[in-house]
């Protein structure tokens, strides 16, 4: 049982994390390419989500692959280590492209782990 819980709590992080960046880039792509607090928010968060991903089981991941996990934990990588090539058009269409899809998967994973504990 405390795996699961450490499994969810991972699947929360990014969960959360994805929502922050959607709150926070609501004013669309000038204002993020403008503001450099919200931009570096922003990778912060992407870091956050990759860094959780990195801690999600083989079997969720197994069990869900539609989630890219590989780009997940890639992008967080990238940020991480590769700071100064951090290409901000990228971002931005990380954010508009692939963080609502992410949110819903994760959103679903969670669901899903929700209904088997309640089964059980």
């Amino acid at each position: 049982m405390i795996a699961r819980r450490e499994q969810r709590l991972r699947l929360w992080d990014m969960q959360d994390a994805a929502q922050k960046i959607l709150e926070r880039t609501i004013d669309g792509r000038a204002a993020f390419m403008h503001d450099e607090l919200v931009q570096v928010w922003v990778v912060h968060h992407l870091e956050i989500i990759g860094e959780a991903a990195t801690h999600v089981s083989q079997g969720i991941r197994l069990s869900h692959p539609e989630v890219d996990w590989i780009a997940v934990t890639g992008t967080r990588n990238q940020l991480a280590h590769g700071y100064f090539d951090v290409d901000l058009g990228l971002i931005w269409e990380t954010v508009e492209r692939d963080v609502p899809v992410l949110l819903a998967q994760v959103a679903r994973i969670l669901e899903s782990m929700s209904k088997v504990e309640l089964a059980e």
